[in-house]
């Protein structure tokens, strides 16, 4: 017999209550998520574990404060995303070349069809860089807002109350990454060329 899960509000309820293991299952429940996400828009595995780190402890310090009136998730999401800003700020370092970035990442492709030739992987592996390299030539706004639509599969209303701002900027924002991202990758894509 399968037992249904608990609900956020649940969880959270029996966490303020004092079961700090009820906090535990909400972190399980969501902490591949966050990291995958933070990855995504920071770009380091090491930057986006400890900011992941540190937005479940703000999580929980403040976890009196969630309202509700959002999903858990959007609004751990958002201290998260305070606590990379925060961390850009303090860390105000030299851009790593993308190959370092990569490296850091940890983020390689993988082909789990064994049938697949070498060739493709290797032609699979050079679009992915030159998506990562388009991705974080962006401003952080928009890759931030196109990475929690696209990489995330949040919502637009998610990512308003995430990052927010108004539903329109946050449409503005995405329509506008993703100009951005195609023309880079065009000028990239014809450098590759030639």
């Amino acid at each position: 017999m399968i037992v249904n899960a608990p609900t956020d509000q649940t969880l959270i309820d029996q966490c303020l209550a004092g079961r700090r293991d009820a906090f535990g299952q909400l972190v399980e429940r969501y902490q591949h998520r966050l990291f995958h996400g933070l990855l995504h828009a920071l770009g380091s595995a090491e930057d986006a574990q400890d900011v992941a780190q540190e937005a479940f402890i703000n999580a929980f310090t403040k976890l009196a404060s969630f309202k509700g009136e959002a999903a858990f998730y959007s609004w751990l999401f958002r201290i998260a995303l305070n606590a990379a800003v925060s961390a850009k700020r303090k860390n105000r370092r030299m851009t790593v070349s993308l190959e370092a970035r990569r490296e850091a990442s940890g983020l390689e492709p993988m082909d789990d069809d064994p049938s697949n030739e070498p060739s493709h992987a290797m032609h699979v592996s050079e679009r992915q860089r030159l998506v990562r390299q388009a991705l974080s030539e962006l401003s952080d706004e928009f890759r931030t807002a196109l990475v929690l639509k696209e990489m995330d599969g949040m919502s637009y209303e998610e990512i308003a109350a995430v990052v927010d701002v108004p539903l329109g900027t946050v449409r503005s924002r995405i329509h506008r990454a993703r100009l951005e991202l195609r023309a880079k990758l065009n000028i990239l894509l014809r450098a590759e060329e030639e």
